[in-house]
């Protein structure tokens, strides 16, 4: 066999040479290297080694769809604020709530007509935070598919899209005269990266409840890498981060980023109704709530309810520095001295008005809001355990919360509602000491036996009535009204569902 000469080796050297990938320090790989390296992220490629060409490219991916001078700044603004002094705290003053008790007959009938005609007008957008599983309740799927046991069977999705149904049909009864002309109600559904699709899937199925699908747009708020007390990404796998959805607070964010503030504007949309999920009592696009909303001229404002009993664990409004701005504190930040303080004139608690996540802003707000909150970057650390390539290591996950748009408002509203009529949430699962399907759905069950029988319909049950009742279809009523021709004289077995 002959041997190669000299310049046969060169020759073929160079032709291996030429087929070789090109230098590390050129990579996509090693040009992110460089870029962590100015943040003190760069241990994300510590097990870079170690993977697989498949693996490899999903952790340049991961790395590449990161904002990150945005979250570097999130980070150190968020760790320097922990531990600074705060200002100090007082009670709301009087004249900022609408208290239950003040609101006369006269009152509630021109908030009603006034937010009915607000809404005939395309005024009102609604706004659901419902980026959450039912992973407390004992599923994976959207909190909203949730059936908490009612007679009718409904999810928390469908009693809200029908309650939009029923405010529709009301303003346009009460403000047509005659006319045919449809009122529609936008609903923006903010989802996550977790429930987004089968969210979607969820109203597709059921025909969106009733409501036209144009009407119905959802988005995703964000995520951001949790991190440790130190500040450094922790790795949920040795080729991706660990991740987590950025608090209901994200809304903000993400009505930004995704352009709906512009869309709410081309509309003709100038107030902004928002709300959690999981309250099943929830009364969406409140024609009272926002008629007063409307009268007070306030660029925000927020349902409140009297705190049970002083140790609580709810956050409560307060006036934040000496006359400065509303805003809520959560139930950790008030000592029990400050938590058990009551007014002397009133025996009542100072701090008593509970922050329920019912808000309602103006657009114009929301606009300054988004801007506000992402130059200030602060957000709140939550201690968690984090999903690691370690096993579950503590961590903390950052997060905004949607009442850390109040320091921002000129003028913020207070509008007491009663627990027993607007409140029932579904956070736990049956067998936890409280807001569980179980207690929501008496909560719901009493409330509208309640109605039936002010309207003059009678009850029978084969089980004791406290732990039972009738459910009202919102497509019937939504707060008691219109039920006599329904109900006068006739009788009905709990539980059942009375409907159209």
């Amino acid at each position: 066999m002959k041997e190669p000469t000299t310049t046969e080796i060169e020759i073929e050297t160079s032709a291996v040479t030429t087929m070789l990938p090109p230098p590390l320090t050129g990579s996509p790989h090693q040009a992110l290297v460089e870029r962590l390296k100015d943040y003190g992220q760069e241990g994300v490629f510590a097990l870079w080694d170690e993977l697989s060409p498949e693996e490899r490219d999903h952790l340049l991916r991961d790395i590449e769809n990161l904002d990150l001078p945005r979250i570097d700044r999130i980070i150190r603004c968020s760790l320097h604020s922990q531990g600074l002094p705060v200002a100090a705290i007082e009670p709301v003053p009087e004249n900022c709530v609408s208290t239950v008790d003040e609101r006369t007959k006269e009152d509630r009938e021109k908030w009603w007509r006034m937010g009915l005609k607000a809404i005939y007008e395309g005024k009102l957008g609604v706004v659901l935070l419902s980026g959450g599983q039912g992973t407390r309740l004992g599923s994976s799927d959207p909190k909203g598919c949730y059936n908490i046991g009612l007679p009718s069977g409904k999810s928390l999705f469908q009693i809200q899209a029908e309650r939009i149904l029923c405010v529709q049909r009301l303003a346009a009864q009460a403000m047509s005269e005659g006319s045919t002309r449809p009122v529609t109600i936008q609903w923006y559904i903010m989802t996550s990266p977790f429930t987004h699709e089968p969210t979607q899937k969820f109203f597709e199925s059921h025909k969106y409840f009733g409501l036209e699908p144009e009407q119905v747009t959802f988005f995703q708020q964000g995520t951001l890498p949790c991190i440790s007390k130190d500040g450094k990404f922790i790795m949920e796998t040795p080729f991706s981060l660990a991740k987590a959805p950025d608090g209901n607070g994200g809304v903000y964010a993400a009505l930004k980023s995704s352009r709906l503030l512009e869309d709410m504007a081309s509309r003709g949309i100038k107030y902004v109704d928002c709300y959690g999920v999981d309250n099943v009592l929830v009364r969406v696009a409140d024609p009272t709530f926002l008629g007063y909303f409307i009268d007070k001229g306030a660029a925000s404002a927020a349902k409140v309810v009297r705190k049970a009993y002083p140790q609580e664990k709810v956050g409560v409004f307060v006036r934040r520095g000496k006359g400065g701005p509303l805003t809520v504190v959560e139930y950790t930040e008030l000592d029990q001295s400050m938590a058990s303080a009551t007014n002397q004139q009133t025996g009542r608690l100072q701090f008593c008005w509970s922050n329920v996540c019912l808000h309602m802003f103006t657009l114009e707000f929301l606009n300054q809001v988004v801007n506000g909150l992402e130059k200030d970057s602060v957000y709140h650390l939550a201690e968690k355990k984090i999903p690691s390539i370690n096993g579950f290591t503590e961590g903390l996950k950052l997060e905004q919360f949607i009442f850390d748009c109040f320091p921002y408002a000129p003028s913020t509203a207070l509008f007491e509602v009663l627990r027993e009529e607007e409140f029932a949430p579904v956070k736990n699962a049956n067998g936890s000491n409280f807001d569980t399907p179980d207690s929501a759905r008496l909560l719901v069950l009493r409330l509208h036996t309640r109605w039936v029988v002010a309207a003059g319909g009678f009850l029978t049950h084969s089980v004791p009535l406290y732990a039972t009742g009738v459910e009202v279809s919102p497509l019937c009523s939504y707060t008691g009204e219109n039920l006599e021709a329904i109900c006068r004289g006739r009788t009905f077995h709990a539980p059942c569902e009375i409907s159209l």
